[in-house]
């Protein structure tokens, strides 16, 4: 193979040997620098090593209008004495390019949801929505903590609510947590745990007073759904939520036994919910759609409402309760039982609750009933 000392000028001047297709010429002062001519007219600089198997090897600097003859001759250089330390560089820069974008990444995390989320939509949105126009062609390696708390900060400040910047931050901690477990090319260590955790009390509980579940549901009655009404009564009779309620079926509904069967709840367990008599006499009265499994389906469709916002809206609006959340009625639904002398741990059973530490959030109203109990005690006691 030809050589001769690759400098700017002989580089410039350089082609390809006749009749060939490529001719590459071999620098006489680097070892292994070598500049390749093509009978097209292209020009490229590249350096040419034994890996640490022996066999020959070649990394590609540059194209040869890129860089300046210098600056390919330095890297040639650098290249040469790495090798000599036992590096090699094409097996490096392949493993740099097998690094993933979080996009990458990101369509490996939506995948991966569908497989074991009940409803994968919801992190597929926060991913989509906020993570994706953000990160989507930035290498993961190069994800530190300080760019992702500096961008969290600032969805803070563009008003975002703290529980979702806090969604996002477990979404990205999520995604990198998984690519540690699927042993993706460059992550080794997730750069969203030395993110401090946004702190803020989202605890946003309201429970309904007697007054106000009556004015509620009159409201709902009015409602332009005709099911709004059995809809609110049933999720405060039961304290079920309100996907369940939504999609549950005839067939799982005893009556003899006074139990409604919930299949595949949010703990992923199923489970049994009492009901009372008030709970029969409204599934007494709803209409069954032939041919339709569903206890309240959308009448159109026969289907499960898939978005009953806009009704609830106006209802919650007419009954003076313009801030109430469907989830409220949850709430409202353990606050009654627990006012009316029921232990936290029945409550908790009744709710489907996986521990007793979410049930403890009504500790606070069984305080009120236990208050309530001695001072009708001592009220007693001082009339003796």
């Amino acid at each position: 193979m030809p050589k001769a000392k690759l400098d700017h000028a002989f580089c410039q001047a350089a082609t390809v040997e006749a009749g060939k297709k490529r001719t590459d010429y071999y620098d006489t002062i680097i070892k292994g620098f070598i500049l390749e001519c093509r009978a097209s007219g292209g020009k490229s600089y590249a350096f040419r090593y034994r890996d640490q198997y022996g066999k020959q090897a070649q990394t590609t600097i540059s194209d040869y209008n890129a860089v300046s003859n210098a600056e390919a001759r330095k890297k040639a250089q650098s290249l040469w004495a790495e090798t000599q330390l036992g590096s090699d560089p094409k097996a490096e820069k392949a493993e740099r390019k097998a690094i993933p974008t979080y996009g990458e990444l990101a369509v490996m995390h939506i995948k991966h949801n569908s497989t074991y989320q009940k409803r994968p939509e919801n992190t597929d949105r926060i991913i989509k929505c906020h993570l994706l126009p953000k990160w989507a062609k930035v290498r993961v390696t190069e994800m530190t903590p300080q760019a992702i708390g500096e961008w969290l900060a600032d969805k803070r400040k563009d008003g975002l609510a703290p529980a979702t910047v806090e969604k996002i931050r477990v979404t990205l901690n999520r995604s990198f947590e998984l690519a540690i477990k699927w042993q993706v090319a460059g992550v080794t260590t997730n750069p969203v745990r030395a993110v401090q955790k946004l702190r803020f009390d989202n605890k946003k509980e309201t429970f309904l007073t007697p007054l106000q579940a009556e004015k509620l549901f009159r409201a709902c009655a009015g409602s332009q759904n005709r099911s709004l009404e059995a809809i609110a009564k049933l999720l405060v009779l039961t304290g079920a939520r309100k996907m369940e309620l939504l999609t549950a079926k005839w067939e799982h509904v005893d009556q003899e036994r006074r139990q409604w069967l919930i299949p595949d709840s949010k703990t992923a367990k199923s489970r049994y919910v009492p009901l009372s008599q008030q709970a029969l006499g409204v599934i007494d009265g709803l209409p069954r759609l032939t041919g339709c499994p569903w206890l309240l389906p959308n009448p159109a469709t026969k289907l499960p409402f898939t978005d009953i916002k806009h009704s609830w809206q106006v209802a919650r609006r007419e009954a003076g309760l313009p801030k109430l959340r469907i989830h409220d009625l949850r709430h409202s639904a353990a606050s009654f039982m627990i006012n009316a002398g029921v232990n936290l741990f029945a409550v908790g059973k009744v709710l489907g609750h996986a521990d007793y530490q979410s049930t403890m959030r009504y500790s606070h109203l069984a305080d009120d009933t236990l208050l309530a109990a001695v001072e009708a005690g001592a009220a007693n006691a001082m009339t003796i």
